[in-house]
């Protein structure tokens, strides 16, 4: 009997399917420990194959952050953009956008690598810092300064309040991929971020006499 003939796939797909291998091994084994064979391995690629689509290992990470993490900065800023109207519908949609990513895609896992990584390999960082980071806070910042301005909410330092409407995000990928493994409560990331978005929007209620 003939051996099923293996189904050869399309270049187009390799990029995708590299990304994804090395995702998974990233997470499993992190950064440093995981080789470009390992990934090629995993791919049903050869290495040769790898450095078609990606100059090194940490290019393939910073691939990575831009599929899993970047993709939802994107969805976000188009929500942001399109949005018309009063800017306190926006927040608890996107907090509850940003929890069901935590709860349903690798983005925690790899929050978790990159600070784990980042000390010996700084640009690691720097990647993050700029393409998540330095994209999500001045999202969130500008539609702060558009309520404030719309007099919407009251007068507050719009940096500082999307560090506070975040960090409770923060903490849910801490939680999810450090105590939970150790034994910890399982956190609803969904019901926290509908509750903190319940407290920031009274919080930023402007007070009756017009004060700050």
């Amino acid at each position: 009997m003939r051996k099923p003939t293996k189904q050869r796939r399309a270049p187009a797909e390799r990029p995708g399917e590299i990304l994804g291998a090395a995702l998974a091994l990233f997470v499993e084994k992190g950064f440093s420990a995981t080789r470009l064979d390992d990934v090629a391995e995993r791919a049903g690629l050869s290495k040769a194959a790898i450095y078609l689509y990606f100059e090194d290992k940490t290019a393939l990470l910073q691939g990575v952050i831009r599929q899993t993490i970047g993709a939802n900065i994107g969805m976000v800023e188009t929500l942001a953009k399109s949005h018309r109207g009063p800017v306190a519908a926006l927040i608890p949609a996107i907090l509850e956008f940003m929890a069901s990513r935590v709860e349903e895609t690798p983005m925690a896992s790899i929050a978790k690598l990159v600070i784990a990584e980042s000390r010996a390999f700084p640009e690691i960082g720097r990647f993050y810092l700029k393409e998540v980071i330095g994209r999500g806070l001045p999202l969130f910042e500008g539609l702060v300064a558009r309520g404030v301005a719309s007099g919407e909410f009251r007068r507050v330092d719009p940096g500082f309040t999307v560090r506070s409407l975040v960090a409770p995000m923060l903490l849910g990928m801490v939680w999810k991929t450090v105590f939970e493994p150790l034994g910890g409560e399982k956190l609803d990331v969904r019901g926290l971020a509908r509750h903190h978005a319940d407290l920031m929007l009274h919080a930023l209620r402007p007070v009756p006499d017009g004060r700050p």
